[in-house]
């Protein structure tokens, strides 16, 4: 994608995380800037690709487990990201064609692909808000939010590989307990967020080095500090651990080791 085809509004010269994801994910709605930040982030962990298909593949089986199991039938995806195959509606409503999505996400690009590629099925609907997580009064007082989903029933909170673009600056822990005590008891709350507990220190210090040089603010987080996320809800067994670990596939193939992918995932109910 070149400078003059950026759509009004992007700025192709600064990376944005959604677009650098489709770099990794091996797709072609990038810039520059993206790729030159994603391959910064490669230079200090050179497994970034494994990370971040592994990431995809536990979301995905997530909201199967939601949908089937738990019978969730309503789904706030917060970062959607590019669409790609298999996304949140394409799943949930595989199992049920009546259930609704929220899709939201802060860059122009993924916004023209959301509109244009998810679609809902007749019976059910989805939604596009152009939103930043670091506002969630905003996310959840937009129309298009109430229009879509009722948040006196269940709805599955959806925040996958975008903690960690909250530092501590931002009030991680804050901003998201403001969109989970906004949800009805019997609700889902989906996070993943990467860690460096699994490397030495060496590698922890070429890691910082490299996201530092990327041009995108990040904050790995420890097992003891991605919990805090869930405080006071019931998590769902595994409970927390690698995306990987995460109920995986019983014809998983052989695939990345844990610290090849080093993200922690995790499912839990609002009591």
């Amino acid at each position: 994608m070149s400078v003059e085809r950026a759509p009004r509004g992007i700025d192709p010269s600064k990376p944005h995380p959604a677009r650098r994801y489709n770099y990794w994910l091996g797709g072609k709605d990038n810039f520059e800037a993206d790729r030159v930040s994603g391959e910064a982030v490669a230079s200090g962990f050179p497994t970034i690709r494994h990370a971040a298909i592994e990431n995809r593949r536990f979301m995905q089986r997530a909201v199967r487990y939601l949908a089937e199991e738990a019978g969730v039938r309503q789904f706030l995806d917060v970062g959607t990201g590019l669409p790609s195959a298999g996304n949140v509606h394409e799943i949930a409503q595989e199992i049920d064609p009546a259930s609704r999505i929220v899709y939201v996400d802060n860059d122009p690009i993924v916004l023209v692909h959301a509109r244009a590629l998810l679609t809902s099925s007749p019976e059910g609907a989805t939604a596009y808000l152009d939103s930043d997580l670091r506002e969630p009064e905003r996310i959840l007082a937009d129309p298009a939010l109430h229009k879509t989903l009722d948040l006196t029933e269940p709805v599955a909170l959806m925040l996958v590989a975008i903690t960690h673009f909250l530092t501590d600056e931002d009030d991680a822990y804050g901003t998201v307990r403001t969109l989970v005590d906004a949800l009805a008891p019997g609700s889902f709350v989906v996070i993943t967020n990467a860690t460096q507990d699994h490397l030495t220190a060496e590698e922890r210090a070429a890691v910082d080095e490299a996201n530092q040089r990327s041009g995108i603010p990040f904050r790995n987080r420890s097992r003891a500090e991605f919990a805090r996320f869930f405080d006071g809800l019931d998590l769902v067994d595994p409970g927390v651990g690698s995306v990987i670990e995460w109920r995986p596939d019983a014809a998983r193939e052989q695939g990345p080791s844990v610290k090849q992918v080093s993200m922690h995932g995790a499912v839990a109910r609002v009591p």
